[in-house]
């Protein structure tokens, strides 16, 4: 009997259920818009149970397109939208309040009063990552603090917090588990890297009880199982990890150098520092890439936050394109940007600027700038933001990436992939499976279940559909850039309540 292994890919703004074959092809997908609730400027919170019942759908829906049993699935691997905070009843499995989303800046004071009392340089030496209001520490404690009773009902063990993985692991197993994966945990800003557990010291500062943590285990590990009455057979959980940690599994990006971009809601670059926790100084995030056999693999992080999200916008605000797949061609119908840069900070500027204060604007326009030339510089941005990131990962590692792996929604732009080949000037490879968050899940599964072999086998599974190689004078990508770096720095100065 062929082996399938079922993904669950639980992202931002869609939920996915990706069901594969032994050798890594998709066998059939079935997905989910999710809805986004924003009760104020700055806030983002997502219904769990809607993502929830988005979960159930997806699943038993790709099951039936694929005409497979749930008997006949050997694993489930789940992935999921990092950061993203969830408190429930232990008994009940009930949340108390809606998830509050990664991309959330409701604790933007909190992190600054922090920092302006000198604790950023602990919580880096210990997570890898900045005081921000990304993370996950922050949300806990505002949830605690403004769900009536929450505070004192965690300190007794009745609440249960995690991240989304950890949410669909606690209904997918009728409540009988309650764990995380490394990957999910050193994202909290709670989990110390270089202990592998979560921190006291940290948990006092941001003023947490322990009694409400999830066990932390591998990304390959024995998760339990769904409950049967869910899809009709039990299923074994084997495999879990966040979604640019998947990413980068299914990129097979295991060696130390390889990178690989991610192109979803937001943008996100990781590059395999191997079992060195590299520490950046040019504020990208140290994470753990992956951990299998209680062996850790690290990563330097680049996190970038609106990226298919300024598509989107330019779509459902703006109205200048019906669908995002109509911006190539309309972008291609002018010769050049003219002069027009869009910075798509609508939540924030991420790596390397890290500026919670930041907002989104568009520069240089003229009397004859038109739809393409603002569609052509929302896709430009996702060249010069990805450049942004790389050189500050060649800084901190000393030594420039050879090539860049893609993936994500915009990676099936081919006007994308061959700007980010020009602007970054190295080659840049999408792969046969763009869908490789969900791939990773499912390689991550397939290892925990034996499936794969290892790490080799995985590699060997991975295929290039397209490599675009570079074609920009050097000149032109400089001058572009340099237009791109004089943008960023008119938004950076209007957040500071300077004079532009």
């Amino acid at each position: 009997m062929t082996a399938h292994i079922l993904a669950i890919d639980q992202g931002t703004t869609s939920t996915r259920a990706i069901l594969f074959d032994a050798e890594g092809q998709p066998a059939a997908k079935a997905q989910r818009e999710l809805r986004q609730i924003y009760p104020r400027d700055g806030w983002v919170e997502h219904d769990p149970e809607d993502i929830w019942a988005d979960v159930l759908t997806v699943v038993r829906d790709c099951l039936a397109k694929a005409g497979v049993m749930a008997g006949a699935v050997s694993a489930i691997g789940i992935a999921n939208q990092r950061e993203t905070t969830l408190l429930w009843e232990r008994s009940t499995g009930r949340p108390l309040h809606n998830a509050i989303v990664w991309q959330d800046r409701r604790t933007s004071d909190f992190c600054d009063a922090l920092r302006e009392q000198g604790h950023e340089p602990l919580v880096r030496a210990r997570t890898g990552l900045l005081l921000d209001p990304y993370f996950s520490a922050t949300k806990l404690r505002w949830l605690l603090d403004h769900v009536p009773g929450a505070r004192v009902r965690a300190a007794a063990g009745e609440l249960c917090f995690g991240t989304v993985d950890s949410f669909l692991l606690f209904r997918l197993t009728g409540g009988a588990v309650h764990a995380t994966d490394a990957t999910n945990a050193g994202r909290t800003m709670l989990f110390d890297l270089a202990e592998k557990r979560w921190d006291p010291e940290l948990l006092d500062l941001f003023d947490l009880p322990a009694a409400m943590l999830p066990v932390v285990m591998d990304n390959c590990a024995d998760f339990g199982a769904a409950d049967p009455a869910l899809f009709g057979a039990a299923i074994p959980i084997a495999g879990m990890a966040g979604d640019q940690h998947a990413a980068l599994i299914g990129q097979a990006c295991f060696e130390p150098g390889m990178v690989k971009s991610t192109y979803g809601t937001g943008c996100f670059a990781l590059v395999n520092t191997g079992s060195d926790r590299v520490s950046s100084d040019y504020r990208l995030l140290t994470t753990m890439a992956y951990r299998l056999d209680g062996r850790a693999t690290y990563a330097l992080e680049g996190s970038v936050f609106s990226a298919g999200s300024a598509i989107q916008w330019l779509r459902d605000e703006l109205g200048l394109i019906a669908e995002a797949a109509d911006s190539a061609a309309l972008a291609a119908s002018v010769p050049d940007n003219g002069g027009v840069y869009l910075v798509p900070a609508f939540t924030g500027l991420g790596a390397p600027y890290w500026n919670s204060q930041a907002r989104g604007a568009i520069l240089g326009l003229t009397r004859n700038a038109g739809a393409a030339h603002l569609v052509r510089a929302g896709l430009e941005a996702q060249g010069y933001q990805t450049r942004d990131l790389l050189a500050a990962m060649a800084a901190d590692m000393g030594a420039a990436p050879r090539e860049l792996r893609v993936d994500g929604g915009l990676a099936e732009n081919d006007w994308v992939c061959a700007f980010l080949a020009d602007i970054n000037g190295l080659p840049v490879e999408r792969p046969a499976v763009t869908e490789t968050t969900a791939q990773g899940a499912a390689f991550l599964a397939g290892l925990g279940v034996g499936v794969y072999t290892g790490l080799g086998a995985v590699s060997k599974a991975w295929r290039c559909e397209r490599r675009f190689e570079p074609a920009m004078a050097p000149a032109e990508r400089e001058r572009l850039y340099g237009g791109w770096r004089k943008a960023v720095g008119r938004v950076l100065h209007e957040s500071e309540g300077e004079s532009v």
